[in-house]
């Protein structure tokens, strides 16, 4: 490739315009509620280090951890607030334990695709991309007994191919991507697609602050607490804009006991205020969704 500077216009801009955020898709929240908070676990589990060729019992060990202990501990927590989740789940995942995602889904929980093997999306080209994702679609649908309609692509982020597999798909919503704090229609080349987006964010992810590797730079940098203050701080502003608060968590990271009392006092501080609608992000998808076939 060409150093950047060397572009024309028409190339700088055609990669800028790839894929866009459209219209903006705040809603009036059901039964007149002050904010939609949309909880979500990415079950990531031994397919991380699987991914890179990583398959010392150590590093299995460590992703173990999130299915054995940190997901009943966080089924137990959602059950105390009776508030529903999305889990994203690898398709290696859910061969390795089919019971997993029954779970969620008895648990009035939802289940995304996030990938066969956690594999770095981004870097794929069409076939293969097109052949991991309806596979791994297909084996949500096999163990947790119903068809998935989102997406959380593994890279939080697009190859140039992705948007356009997501359509073919027929999915509803996409929470991979970054252009805003509440939900957006994605727009592909200037075309409208009607699919929604649902923008994650580092800052309302766990990993970033608790992530370990003893061989490489990367150590938790942050307390606990610092990160529930962090947390706090997002819902507290997304709840007087009247607007989404949207959390991405994983099993093997939030799920240790230290950070569990954290995500305990982040659902006690939530529901000491009137007005909140949790859902799924199927859920917020579905409704915020309505404004784009009432715009057609």
């Amino acid at each position: 490739m060409s150093q950047p500077w060397t572009w024309p216009e028409s190339e700088w801009r055609g990669y800028v315009n790839k894929v866009r955020a459209g219209q903006p898709l705040k809603a009036a929240w059901p039964d007149n509620n002050k904010i939609a908070v949309a909880l979500s676990f990415d079950s990531d589990h031994e397919t991380i280090p699987l991914r890179d060729g990583e398959t010392s019992p150590g590093r299995m060990a460590a992703g173990e951890y999130g299915a054995r202990v940190g997901i009943g501990r966080i089924l137990n927590l959602l059950e105390k607030y009776g508030a529903p989740a999305s889990f994203y789940l690898p398709a290696v995942c859910a061969l390795l334990r089919p019971d997993e995602s029954k779970t969620y889904v008895a648990a009035g929980h939802e289940v995304g695709i996030h990938g066969w093997i956690h594999e770095r999306n981004s870097l794929l080209d069409y076939a293969t991309e097109r052949d991991l994702m309806l596979r791994a679609a297909d084996v949500l649908e096999k163990t947790s007994g119903v068809r998935p309609v989102g997406i959380r692509t593994p890279s939080w982020d697009y190859s140039p191919y992705t948007l356009q597999i997501i359509r073919e798909m027929g999915l509803i919503y996409d929470s991979s991507l970054m252009a805003d704090d509440e939900p957006y229609e994605l727009i592909e080349e200037g075309v409208a697609t009607g699919v929604v987006e649902i923008p994650v964010e580092w800052i309302r992810d766990d990993a970033p602050y608790f992530t370990m590797d003893r061989f490489n730079s990367i150590r938790p940098h942050t307390k606990p607490r610092d990160v529930l203050e962090i947390w706090t701080d997002e819902f507290n502003q997304a709840y007087k804009e009247g607007g989404v608060f949207q959390l991405t968590m994983h099993p093997h990271v939030i799920g240790h006991r230290s950070r569990m009392v954290i995500l305990d006092e982040l659902m006690q501080h939530i529901t000491s205020h009137a007005g909140v609608w949790f859902t799924t992000h199927a859920g917020l998808a579905n409704h915020v969704g309505k404004q784009l076939k009432n715009s057609k």
